[in-house]
C-alpha cells in the first residue's frame, strides 16, 4: 500500500497536528510494510504565507520538527514539494480536465475566504494542486482530516476523467480518516488551530508552554469541590498522553475534589514538556545543523523523482507533450 501525506510549513506545530496527524503517521511508518511518501507542502503554504524569508525558514523548521518527531528518511520517502517540479506540470495538465463547478463546490475555499484569506486563484485551485500531489505518486491512501476528504474525492474524480480520456494511468486514491482520533481541543475548547490562536505548541520554550497551558478555559468550580472531567478541556488534552489506567487515575483526582484547575494545568504542562523532551533535543540539533536537513530532503527528492518521472513520462505521452 502506498500512502501519501503533505504537511504545510505554515507555522509552529501544536498538539493538534501531532495527535491527529503526525503520531498516527509515525506509527504506520514504524509498524507496517506500507510505502510512506511524506512531503513538506511549501507550494500550498504560499496560499497563506507570502513572505519569502518566513516561508524558507518555516520550511526548514517544519522539516526539522517532522524528523525530530520520528519521520525516518530511511523508511519513508521525505522531501520538500518544490524540489519536484513535475507536480506543477501535472497541476496544469489536470487543470484542463477540471470543471469549474468541481472546485467552486470546494468548501475549504469558502471557509478560508470567510475567515479573511484573500480570494485569489491559488487558493481557489488548491484542490487541483493537491490532486497533482496525490496522482503524481499513484498514492492509494491519503490520510486526511474530515475537512480534507472532499479534496481527495476531487483527486479521485480527476483521475477518473484522465483515465477515461487517455487510458489507465492513475491509481484512484481513497481518503483515510482515523475514526478513533477525536478533534483535539484548543485552549478555548474549539478545535486546536493556529488560525484560532488557541494552540499548545510542541517546541515552545518552558515559559511559553506554561503560559499556553495556563490559558485553558475552565469553569468556576471551587477548589474543594469535585470537578467534571468529562467536560474539561484540560482533561480532554491530557488524556491524549495517557494510557487507560493513567486516565482512570486522573479521573479520580477530578472526582475527589481538593485540587483546583490550576493543579491540572500544571500536570498537563509537565506531561507535555516531558513527553516531547527527546524530540525537543533532536529539534535543537537539526536547527543548529540545517545543512543536514537540506541533505536529507534532497536525498528524499531523488527517491521521489524515480516514481514521479515514470508517471509523468506516461502522462506527457498520453496528452502529446514532448
Amino acid at each position: 500500500m502506498r500512502i501519501l501525506t503533505g504537511l504545510q510549513p505554515s507555522g509552529k506545530l501544536h498538539l493538534g497536528n501531532y495527535f491527529a496527524s503526525i503520531k498516527p503517521m509515525i506509527e504506520k511508518q514504524n509498524n507496517s510494510d506500507d510505502e510512506m511518501f511524506i512531503f513538506v507542502a511549501n507550494y500550498h503554504a504560499m496560499t497563506s504565507l507570502s513572505d519569502a524569508k518566513s516561508l524558507k525558514a518555516n520550511t526548514l523548521e517544519a522539516a526539522a520538527a517532522f524528523l525530530s518527531l520520528g519521520i525516518d528518511p530511511q523508511r519513508s520517502t521525505f522531501w520538500v514539494q518544490s524540489d519536484i517540479k513535475d507536480v506543477l506540470e501535472l497541476y496544469w495538465i489536470l487543470s484542463q480536465l477540471t470543471p469549474m463547478g468541481l472546485v467552486e463546490r470546494a468548501h475549504a475555499y469558502k471557509d478560508k475566504v470567510a475567515k479573511g484569506l484573500e480570494a485569489h486563484h491559488g487558493l481557489f485551485s488548491y484542490p487541483v494542486l493537491m490532486a497533482a500531489d496525490i496522482l503524481l505518486f499513484n498514492a492509494q491512501k491519503v490520510p486526511v482530516g474530515k475537512d480534507q476528504i472532499q479534496h481527495v474525492e476531487i483527486a479521485r474524480d480527476l483521475a477518473l476523467k484522465f483515465n477515461n480520456a487517455y487510458g489507465e494511468i492513475f491509481t484512484l486514491p481513497e481518503a483515510q480518516v482515523a475514526q478513533n482520533v477525536a478533534t483535539v481541543p484548543g485552549t478555548d475548547g474549539a478545535k486546536m488551530s493556529k488560525s484560532y490562536k488557541n494552540t499548545i505548541d510542541i517546541f515552545s520554550d518552558a515559559k511559553t508552554l506554561k503560559k499556553q497551558c495556563s490559558s485553558i478555559v475552565t469553569d468556576s468550580t471551587p477548589l474543594e469541590e469535585p470537578k467534571d472531567w468529562q467536560n474539561c478541556n484540560i482533561y480532554a488534552i491530557a488524556k491524549l498522553f495517557l494510557n487507560e489506567q493513567e486516565q482512570a487515575n486522573l479521573q479520580d483526582r477530578y472526582s475527589k475534589g481538593g485540587e483546583g484547575y490550576g493543579h491540572f494545568k500544571m500536570y498537563l504542562n509537565e506531561l507535555t514538556w516531558n513527553y516531547f523532551a527527546p524530540a525537543r533535543e533532536k529539534f535543537q540539533y537539526y536547527m543548529n545543523n540545517q545543512n543536514e536537513i537540506i541533505d536529507i530532503l534532497h536525498h528524499g527528492a531523488k527517491k521521489a523523482k524515480k516514481t514521479s518521472n515514470e508517471i509523468m513520462a506516461k502522462v506527457r505521452d498520453a496528452v502529446g507533450i514532448y
